[in-house]
């Protein structure tokens, strides 16, 4: 028998001043879109904001349905977007933000497992890491790739 261990490193920052100012304009333009999400029924309001390697910022939020699997999450609606539009463009960044059904910045912010898994097959895609920043009222936590949200992960080697 062989022991395995895997680790993940998350940085965590007290407020967004402590970020460099390419990490702060990219919370804040998640922190902005997340309150034009389309939310009726959780309340919970999602922002999602990507900068491309040309320093480009593309925005997105959640967008829910009364049939809940029709819905989409703000991360994937971005990077689908982003991956459509820009396919030869690769993802450098990604700030996560969501205010709660009170209008209060998220106590807790962190992505779904199908939000993980399109993130990393963005990762694999142009095969470069993506910095990960997720923005809650109490912390803001920054990942230096996908990768670490998702260890073991499916992807195209296993097919």
């Amino acid at each position: 028998m062989q022991t395995k261990e895997i680790k993940i490193l998350i940085y965590e920052y007290k407020n967004i001043s402590d970020l460099s100012a390419d990490d702060r304009e990219l919370v804040g333009a998640a922190q902005k879109i997340s309150s034009k999400a389309y939310a009726p029924y959780s309340g919970f309001k999602v922002g999602a904001a990507l900068r491309m390697a040309d320093g480009s910022i593309i925005t997105s939020n959640n967008q829910e349905n009364a049939s809940s699997p029709a819905g989409l999450c703000a991360e994937r609606t971005a990077l689908f977007w982003a991956n459509a539009n820009f396919p030869d463009l690769p993802v450098v960044s990604i700030a996560i933000s969501a205010i709660d059904k009170n209008g209060n910045p998220a106590k807790n912010l962190s992505p779904c497992g199908s939000c993980r898994q399109v993130m990393l097959e963005t990762e694999h895609r142009f095969n470069q890491p993506i910095r990960l920043i997720l923005d809650s009222n109490s912390k803001i936590e920054v990942l230096d790739n996908i990768e670490g949200l998702l260890p073991m992960s499916f992807n195209g080697s296993s097919l």
